[in-house]
């Protein structure tokens, strides 16, 4: 199941450096990175949990949250264990902050004929950082593009330009998950974060490769809610990717090393949705706040409303099948189409005991792990 990386290159004898996020860490025989889950055994670098899923289930796509790409669709979602950041707020912290090797025995080939069996129109990349499973991401995208699935990830943005030219070939959409209205201070302080500022660039190279975008903005109430720092994000979004790019504002709860800030007020993520309207933003949302008024999409031509939802459930669609709106003709950034299954309950369970094991090793015994495996595939 371990496979060679694609994403690194020998910089001494016995020293390899990671290209897969900026960090670019130099390993030596025995060491991992950052994330955990890339590994130096024997002068090659390791993706230690490929064909590894912590996490697998069938989500609506607006759990993404991407409002504007295929609607309607379920998706199967997969994650490793790892992550390129240390967010002290992650809410799946128990998957991307745990440096183990473990997770159910899931083969590219495998992930999609689950895929298959659950009905889902597509598969993500989620949970935790794909940039860290890259190898694993890719392979099982490509099978399923040959399949007739769509690929999306949410991802942190944080990835160098060998990722981005992998990312460009199998990943449809991508959910880029802004945290603290981009603050670099904010950054390095709750996730360790030293350059924020490639985010930005990441998500202009993502656009020109034909990657459909969301952003979404979790505003931290008390630390990282500044609105002229907003003004800033919401500006530079409108200029480098378009005022048609959809935004969400998500609502912040207090979560792992986080437990003393208050969740974000609702009045204050709405005061960010009006600077991100006042700056020409054609789709702004709140979000993690079901019932509120900003989980509807709304016409940028004539105001009218035209998707109504709570939570992740569209409840009214009254755009025309070549996504117009019907009362004034404005086009509508959507791409895809509506798929019928928003009528139906998008979530399900996958019993993954039916189907596989359960692998988790122990950290003094990675390195053997390994060799094993890469023992096992050359024979």
């Amino acid at each position: 199941m371990v496979k060679e990386a694609l994403l690194y290159r020998v910089v001494d004898e016995g020293i390899v450096e990671c290209t897969a996020c900026p960090r670019r860490c130099r390993l030596r025989h025995g060491q991992h990175g950052f994330c955990g889950v890339r590994w130096n055994v024997d002068g090659k670098l390791y993706l230690a949990v490929y064909g590894l899923a912590i996490a697998v289930a069938v989500d609506p796509i607006e759990k993404k949250p991407l409002y504007h790409f295929h609607p309607g669709s379920m998706v199967f979602s997969i994650a490793t264990t790892g992550c390129n950041w240390a967010c002290q707020f992650c809410q799946n912290w128990d998957i991307s902050q745990r440096r183990v090797v473990a997770g159910w025995r899931l083969p590219p080939e495998m992930v999609v004929e689950l895929a298959k069996a659950s009905g889902a129109q597509g598969i993500t990349y989620t949970y935790n950082e794909p940039v860290v499973f890259i190898e694993y991401a890719y392979d099982t995208g490509r099978i399923a593009k040959r399949e007739g699935f769509f690929n999306t990830m949410v991802t942190n943005g944080y990835m160098t330009d060998e990722t981005l030219d992998i990312v460009g070939k199998f990943v449809d959409a991508a959910t880029v998950d802004i945290k603290g209205n981009a603050d670099p201070e904010f950054a390095k302080k709750y996730s360790h974060v030293l350059d924020a500022e490639m985010i930005l660039e990441a998500m202009k190279e993502l656009k020109r490769k034909g990657v459909f975008i969301e952003v979404t903005d979790l505003v931290v109430p008390e630390v990282g809610a500044d609105l002229n720092r907003a003004r800033k994000l919401v500006r530079w979004i409108c200029e480098n990717l378009g005022p048609e790019t959809p935004i969400h504002f998500l609502r912040f709860h207090p979560d792992y090393k986080m437990m003393d800030i208050p969740p974000t007020p609702v009045e204050l993520l709405e005061k960010h949705a009006e600077v991100a309207k006042s700056e020409g933003m054609h789709y702004v949302y709140i979000g993690n706040v079901p019932g509120h008024s900003l989980e509807n999409t709304y016409c940028p031509g004539c105001k009218k409303l035209l998707v109504r939802r709570i939570g992740f459930d569209i409840l009214e669609w009254r755009i025309t099948e070549d996504m117009r709106c019907p009362y004034c003709g404005y086009k509508i950034n959507i791409a895809g189409r509506l798929h019928p299954t928003y009528r139906e309950s998008r979530m399900r369970y996958i019993p993954l005991d039916l189907y596989t094991d359960f692998v988790s090793v122990e950290h003094n015994k990675v390195v053997d792990f390994i060799r094993r495996s890469v023992q096992s595939d050359r024979s």
